[in-house]
């Protein structure tokens, strides 16, 4: 989301902003070593052994990113991804924790003595951290099941029951264990069709081809129908194409599939500058669903005539509060909406990209019914 911000900016501009962007995480983790410095009760060198744990472990994010763990044993590919993507949350919470006992300082309701060599307070925030990030993992694996009904006056060979999910990102996190659970769980609906709003794959192929999960998704009881996201980008989407075809899964990459009399488009991820307009894509006469992965330009989908639009992408922040940020930037970023004659459903995705919590938000999937008018 910074990353498209910044994008739009001018060349001159997004320098700075660029400079500014690499300098916050410095800043936040300066900010972070010298509280723990003054807090814990404990020798300098152990001290200094805590704040490089807590550094090395922010610095894995970055080679995750980079893809630095291709060549490791898959296991420990895993618990690097997990740690690194992990401390960025941990590290904002702990950041908000300490902000607010500076803020309680200033105005002298925190004594001085509750942050310098303090074995309650590092108790209490330790207890906190701990009691936040256990229910963010129970929240997020907690897969909530979201109903949705749509009419229309336009002809349907029948009353259609469709599972709409995004945002699945498989790969060193969630892997074919869980996406095993998952197919479970959409077995069970026993839908018409399954439609994917992008970012089925999280960013290495490396996970997917060694656990050969391509089979498990084989096994889903319906038709499946998607369009790509950025993360299928970030693996080459040619390789992506591959892996979609292995998995039965009908890609829809600026192109639409007739399915039960209805019309499903597929648009190219947004990180495809080329890719065709709404309009373009748009089908007359038939009710029409589009899978779009980012949520961007909605009124544009009113304007070509579109019924629905199911979009992903924003995970509405993972946690609280980024979520404020997801919903300055959007214009819709959870949930259902409606624009005119347009309906709308942008999900919090099923998986989840980086650590497994949900604080504030969910995982979800969306089972739609789709009838004639009364």
């Amino acid at each position: 989301m910074v990353y498209m911000y910044l994008c739009r900016r001018k060349p001159k501009q997004m320098r700075y902003m660029w400079i500014i962007f690499m300098l916050l995480p410095i800043l936040a983790l300066a900010y972070l070593a010298w509280h723990l410095w003054c807090l814990l009760p404990l020798a300098a060198v152990w001290k200094a052994v805590i704040i490089a744990l807590g550094v090395g472990s922010f610095l894995l994010m970055f080679l995750s990113v980079a893809r630095k763990f291709d060549s490791l044993p898959l296991g420990l590919a895993s618990a690097c991804y997990d740690i690194g993507t992990s401390s960025i949350f941990v590290m904002l919470y702990m950041f908000m924790m300490f902000l607010l006992l500076d803020i309680g300082r200033l105005v002298r309701l925190v004594p001085k003595a509750w942050l310098y060599d303090n074995w309650v307070t590092t108790g209490v925030l330790g207890v906190l951290l701990v009691g936040i990030f256990v229910y963010g993992n129970i929240h997020y694996n907690n897969k909530v099941r979201e109903e949705l009904t749509l009419t229309t006056d336009k002809p349907l060979q029948k009353e259609l029951k469709m599972v709409m999910i995004s945002d699945m990102h498989i790969g060193y996190h969630n892997r074919r264990s869980e996406l095993a659970r998952w197919v479970d769980l959409l077995n069970a609906e026993h839908a018409d069709m399954i439609l994917v709003a992008g970012d089925i794959i999280d960013g290495s192929m490396r996970p997917l081809m060694e656990e050969r999960m391509a089979e498990e998704f084989r096994r889903l009881n319906a038709p499946v129908y998607a369009c790509l996201g950025n993360h299928e980008y970030y693996a080459g989407d040619r390789d992506a194409e591959q892996f979609y075809r292995d998995a039965g899964i009908h890609l829809l990459r600026d192109s639409v599939a007739m399915v039960n009399g209805i019309a499903i488009i597929g648009r190219d991820d947004r990180t495809n500058v080329g890719r065709k307009s709404v309009k373009e894509l748009a089908v007359g006469g038939a009710y029409t669903i589009l899978l779009d992965h980012q949520p961007y330009h909605l009124e544009r989908t009113e304007a070509a005539g579109v019924d629905f639009q199911f979009s992903g992408h924003t995970h509405y922040g993972q946690v609280w509060p980024i979520s404020w940020i997801t919903d300055a930037i959007y214009e819709c970023a959870f949930g259902a909406y409606q624009r005119g004659n347009t309906r709308y459903y942008v999900s919090s995705g099923l998986g989840i990209w980086g650590g497994k919590f949900r604080i504030g938000t969910r995982s979800e999937y969306v089972v739609v019914t789709l009838r004639n008018e009364k």
